[in-house]
């Protein structure tokens, strides 16, 4: 049994990224549930905060540490991550020394509402999760293109061929996932 942890790059209440996850969340098979770790209510980093955290740092640092895996879902700004998800990956990283991130697996989709399908973001964040010693999924990758138009009035995504391609993706983190819980 595996819990997955999933970290959303948007704090927009109607974000494409909460319904990218919500879609993908469906797809875990039996055995693993997901829960969303909330990084909206976070105060911006300061290492002042090292020795005496905010409640929220000490209740998000408690999320992460009680998963087995995260997934990342993130929109790109700027060819990179948004500065929340970043304010997210420092405040989980510190102390020096005490990172809850450290040996999870991870795994990334992103997207955008244009063509490139959130490139920038994916290898700028794969480059923060290195660093982080998360181990990462490497392939298949996702990037999600024109985001607006995957989803139906309800939110769910309208073609069959990404939800298969999706499905496939779930399937290789729960194959990463099982390697590192072994």
């Amino acid at each position: 049994m595996a819990k997955i942890g999933i970290v959303i790059g948007s704090l927009r209440k109607e974000s494409f990224s909460k319904k990218v996850a919500g879609n993908v969340a469906k797809l875990f098979p039996e055995g693993y549930t997901t829960e969303l770790i909330e990084i909206g209510n976070l105060p911006l980093y300061n290492e002042e905060y090292d020795d005496n955290s905010p409640a929220e740092y000490t209740a998000f640092r408690s999320k992460v540490r009680a998963v087995n895996a995260i997934l990342f879902v993130t929109p790109e700004y700027n060819r990179s991550i948004p500065g929340v998800l970043k304010n997210a990956l420092d405040v989980g990283s510190r102390p020096y020394g005490q990172s809850v991130w450290a040996g999870k697996p991870a795994a990334i989709i992103s997207h955008s509402i244009g063509n490139i399908g959130g490139f920038g973001a994916n290898h700028h964040l794969r480059q923060v999760l290195m660093f982080l010693d998360m181990p990462i999924l490497q392939q298949p990758e996702v990037y999600l293109a024109n985001t607006p138009k995957l989803f139906d009035e309800k939110g769910q995504i309208n073609n069959a061929d990404t939800v298969k391609f999706l499905q496939s993706y779930v399937d290789a983190f729960g194959a990463l996932i099982e390697r590192y819980l072994a």
